[in-house]
C-alpha cells in the first residue's frame, strides 16, 4: 500500500513563517510536522510514500531526502505550482499505482490509527471509492463539513456534521477524467461520490489538530515538549 502526504500548500496563513518555510517543515515538538506523519505511516507498515511540493519544494527533498532514515521509501511529485488537492492527486497517480491508496494533509498533526485506515483503503473499489476520517468540529470550523450515518456512510446533509480531518483513503477511479495538469478540488468529486452512495468514513478518536495559524503551531509545540 501507498500514501501521498500533501505538502504543496503556500501556508498563507501561517506567514511570515512560511515565507521562508514550506508549512509540512514548520516544527512541533522537536520535529517537522511532517515527519510526524512519516514516522506513524512507517509504524503502521506504509513505507511507499509519495510527496507532492510546490512552494520552497527543493526544501522538502533537501530535508527527507529518499526517506531511507526514516524506513520508508519517497518519491516526488513536483508541481510548479500548486494543483489543490484534487489536482495533486491526480498529478501523482502514475505513482501512485493501480490500487487504492492513503492520502494525508502534511499540515495536521494526528494520532490517527493508520493501521485502520490502510484497512479502509484495502477494501475500497471503483463503486466504494473513498473512505474518510472526521472529527469534532473545532472552532474554527463549528458547522462541520460532512455528516456520518449509523452505517458508515459519509453524506452531505443536514443534521449533526463533522470536520473531515484530511486523512482518507481513495481508489484511483475517483479521480478519473482530471487532468494532470490542472488545478482540481477535492470535495466536489466527494460530494458526487456521496451523492451516489460511494464514499463511506469513520471517527477519528485520537488527537487531531489542523496547523493553521501560528498560535496554533506554538500550542502544539508547547503541548509536545517535554514538561
Amino acid at each position: 500500500m501507498k500514501a501521498m502526504i500533501l505538502a504543496a500548500g503556500r501556508g498563507e496563513r501561517m506567514r511570515p513563517l512560511t515565507d521562508t518555510c514550506p508549512k509540512p517543515l514548520l516544527v512541533a515538538g522537536g520535529k517537522p510536522l511532517i515527519v510526524w506523519h512519516i514516522e506513524r505511516l512507517a509504524a503502521a507498515g506504509i513505507v511507499d510514500l509519495v510527496i507532492n511540493h510546490a512552494h520552497l519544494g527543493q526544501m522538502i527533498e533537501d530535508t527527507l531526502g529518499d526517506g531511507t532514515r526514516f524506513g520508508v521509501r519517497i518519491t516526488y511529485s513536483p508541481e510548479r505550482s500548486a494543483l489543490e488537492t484534487a489536482g495533486g492527486i491526480a498529478r501523482a497517480l502514475p505513482l501512485l499505482g493501480a490500487a487504492p491508496f492513503v492520502v494525508v494533509n502534511g499540515d495536521v498533526f494526528c494520532d490517527a490509527d493508520f493501521a485502520g485506515l490502510r484497512r479502509a483503503a484495502e477494501e475500497l473499489n471503483p463503486v466504494r471509492c473513498a473512505h474518510l476520517l472526521l472529527v469534532a468540529n473545532p472552532a474554527h470550523n463549528p458547522d462541520g463539513d460532512f455528516g456520518l450515518t449509523p452505517d458508515g456512510l459519509v453524506h452531505e446533509g443536514d443534521g449533526d456534521r463533522l470536520t473531515f480531518s484530511g486523512l482518507g483513503a481513495y481508489h484511483p477511479a475517483l479521480f478519473a477524467g482530471l487532468s494532470p495538469n490542472a488545478p482540481a478540488k477535492l470535495a466536489p468529486l466527494l460530494r458526487a461520490a456521496m451523492a451516489r452512495k460511494r464514499v463511506s468514513g469513520a471517527r477519528l478518536l485520537g488527537r487531531w489538530v489542523d496547523v493553521g495559524t501560528p498560535e496554533r503551531l506554538r500550542e502544539l509545540d508547547a503541548s509536545l515538549r517535554p514538561t
